[in-house]
């Protein structure tokens, strides 16, 4: 196998061979943090609710805090796009039974930068307060898609929201001029905080209507002094790009964090070996990411299902990947997934070894 080697961000100022590219597809490399994985099964399976984008914090009271994303059955899959609300559950071992406890963020309604759904719950503990980065949108349609914050002294509240988005899009034309989202921030060894979001360009991604996957989604990082902002975008932007690999490959679901002196990310492929896998990069400065490995296979690798509704068009794949830390170490792998015993969608727990 070639050993990895810096991805240079946005592969702008790299060619990558066709030899190499060949490579990777038929090699398909599997990254350590895979081998590490091992299915513990499904949580937060709510009749009447679709759940996604569960995220995990250990609480002060040694409980396993999870904060995710549900709206109505009736909705169907789309929902998160305009009805979607972020809630609280708690259990007390990451492998326990986790219990609903309250709704935290729900659609302010006309008006707010969030009228019409909240997502994208990311939880960071950061001094003696709790973050709560998230994604919210004013007009149940992907352009207003922004991210912002609420904060609170308390895992149990109450949450302060943001008056106002904390990372808008760029200017008209800019990579990045349709939307903030999948919010993911890295408290820098230097003390900054780094907040990397994805993204992608309005032209494009209305140049794709029909197709079934619209745009291309890229990373890029924002950085302020404070958790809460003002955050300032990275002049280098977009981090990773895929696009120039051919084939509108992209990459969504970011999570990253900082372990042994080394950035980490995981998301979801969108292209690069398969729409069915999650993808592992790592960066020493978190600028340059490694070309991606496989983090994680689809739920067939792992467990036996029985067949999908039809109406789940996504039945098998793991999304929304977001770690529990314990001593600033991995401790287990949140995913979300279509299907469980409703046939809507919950948790899937992965403990990594």
């Amino acid at each position: 196998m070639i050993a990895r080697r810096t991805f240079i961000a946005g592969l702008g100022s790299a060619l990558i061979s066709a030899k190499l590219l060949a490579h990777y597809r038929w090699e398909d490399p599997v990254s350590e943090f895979s081998k590490r994985l091992h299915p513990v099964g499904r949580a937060l399976e709510m009749e009447g609710w679709y759940v996604w984008c569960n995220s995990p914090i250990e609480g002060p009271d040694g409980k396993i805090h999870v904060f995710f994303s549900r709206w109505r059955a009736a909705k169907g899959m789309g929902g998160w796009i305009n009805g979607s609300e972020i809630a609280h559950a708690v259990a007390d071992h990451p492998e326990g039974k986790f219990t609903y406890v309250s709704t935290v963020l729900a659609p302010r309604g006309p008006g707010f930068w969030d009228a019409t759904t909240c997502h994208n719950p990311h939880i960071r503990q950061l001094g003696n307060r709790y973050y709560l980065y998230y994604m919210g949108n004013a007009n149940g349609k992907t352009n207003t898609k922004r991210i912002g914050l609420a904060v609170a002294g308390s895992l149990n509240g109450p949450w302060q929201r943001s008056d106002a988005p904390i990372l808008e899009p760029g200017s008209a034309g800019a990579w990045d001029d349709h939307c903030t989202t999948n919010p993911s921030l890295v408290h820098h060894p230097n003390g900054e905080y780094w907040l990397y979001y994805k993204s992608w360009n309005t032209a494009e991604y209305e140049r794709d209507k029909g197709k079934a996957i619209r745009g291309n989604r890229k990373y890029g990082l924002a950085i302020a002094q404070k958790p809460e902002g003002p955050f300032h975008k990275y002049a280098g932007n977009p981090l990773i790009d895929f696009s120039k690999l051919g084939d509108n490959k992209q990459l969504e679901d970011a999570f990253v964090w900082y372990e042994q002196d080394r950035f980490k990310m995981l998301a979801r492929d969108m292209g690069v070996y398969s729409q069915d896998v999650g993808l592992y990069m790592d960066a020493k400065d978190g600028l340059r990411w490694s070309f991606p490995s496989i983090a994680f296979y689809n739920a067939a690798h792992y467990i036996q299902q029985p067949p999908p509704a039809p109406h789940l068009k996504r039945y098998g794949r793991f999304e929304r990947p977001q770690l529990l830390m314990h001593n600033g170490k991995p401790a287990y792998l949140f995913t979300a997934s279509q299907g469980g015993q409703y046939m809507t969608a919950s948790a899937f727990i992965f403990r990594i070894k």
